[in-house]
């Protein structure tokens, strides 16, 4: 198909977004080429826009001659007036220098968790989440926690997908699933088994921010273990919980100051 048809009705906002919108934590880095497969442009218009966005600095183009996300975004990114990560980060410290464990924040963002902050060490078990980066909800801790909140339409209509299959570990019946969400809710957090990434579980507790049991949570903060020291595990609910609760009250005060 020609580039022009291919780009018929599309405004030059809508353009340029699509090519911001190429990069993700699993293509941080594309040549021109990459993008406009990854976009449906065609080529010359792909180098007019990206040219035109590394001038703004929108996009940063290396020495090997691919782009990645500039400064630019990162700078107005942090205008953003949620308070979550701002208050949230002393919290996950805390818990982090606590238990040593790797700490993340997540928000649910369409069908998959988008991790808004981290706290690791280099002794603590590596993981796939990094701030910025997508995973499906059903196989992370972060992603039980916060789907089980949603209203019954989403998770049933979340339920009744294909669902990705990360490890043999993975719960993907929908059945299975939907006891294990209601599981999360009566106790008030979620945990895996592998489920993500084989040699590390987790355990992860929602934010809640409403004024009644069972209200959708803000977000969900998680803490990873190597799978070696799953029986470890329970001892750190108690801590995540009480982070959880911090974080809750002091958005709840930060939004009322807003």
């Amino acid at each position: 198909m020609a580039g022009g048809a291919r780009e018929s009705g599309r405004s030059v906002t809508s353009r340029a977004l699509a090519i911001l919108g190429a990069f993700d934590a699993r293509h941080p880095r594309l040549t021109l080429t990459e993008i406009a497969g990854r976009t449906g442009l065609a080529l010359s218009t792909v180098h007019r826009l990206a040219g035109e966005l590394e001038e703004w600095r929108a996009l940063r183009r290396g020495a090997d001659g691919r782009f990645q996300i500039g400064r630019r975004l990162w700078e107005l990114g942090q205008l953003a007036p949620d308070p979550l990560q701002e208050v949230a980060r002393p919290w996950l410290q805390e818990l982090f220098g606590e238990t040593g464990e790797n700490v993340h924040l997540a928000v649910r963002d369409g069908l998959e968790v988008l991790y808004v902050d981290k706290v690791y060490g280099k002794r603590a078990v590596p993981i796939l989440s990094r701030t910025g980066s997508r995973l499906p909800m059903h196989p992370t801790g972060v992603g039980k926690a916060l789907l089980a909140y949603e209203p019954e339409w989403f998770v049933t209509s979340y339920l009744s997908r294909p669902l990705e299959r990360p490890t043999p570990h993975t719960i993907t019946e929908p059945g299975r699933l939907a006891r294990e969400l209601a599981q999360v809710r009566a106790q008030g957090y979620a945990t895996t088994h592998e489920e993500m990434t084989l040699g590390s579980c987790s355990a992860a507790a929602p934010v809640p921010v409403g004024d009644h049991a069972g209200d959708r949570p803000v977000a969900a903060v998680g803490i990873v273990v190597s799978s070696r020291r799953v029986r470890e595990l329970p001892r750190l609910v108690d801590p995540l919980l009480a982070v959880a609760a911090r974080i809750a009250a002091d958005y709840r005060a930060a939004v009322a100051r807003a």
